[in-house]
């Protein structure tokens, strides 16, 4: 059964062209992943440094080996160490009723 991840940041930093290629970078290789399956980045309208990405892959599994992985975890090093926070991430299933 496929799952969301959702994935939060707040940007407050002084060089958004230093970011965004290494947004771009996350989601490119991530698109590459075996379960990958789409993502969708969305700003806060009430508050526009918060930023949450919603990505669905096929397993959890998929979405932990991509989020252990050596590559992911240095490229959002580096996405950390220019923003300044640490980003969240909370994996969710869809609940039939």
């Amino acid at each position: 059964m496929p799952v969301q991840v959702i994935i939060k940041r707040k940007l407050i930093i002084d060089k958004p062209k230093e970011i965004f290629p290494l947004f771009s970078k996350l989601r490119s290789r991530a698109k590459e992943q075996p379960g990958y399956i789409d993502s969708t980045t969305l700003r806060s309208v009430d508050n526009p440094e918060a930023y949450m990405v919603i990505s669905t892959w096929e397993t959890a599994d998929d979405w932990k080996s991509w989020f252990q992985s050596k590559e992911r975890r240095e490229i959002q090093g580096r996405v950390d160490s220019l923003i300044g926070e640490r980003t969240f991430y909370t994996i969710y299933e869809t609940v039939n009723h």
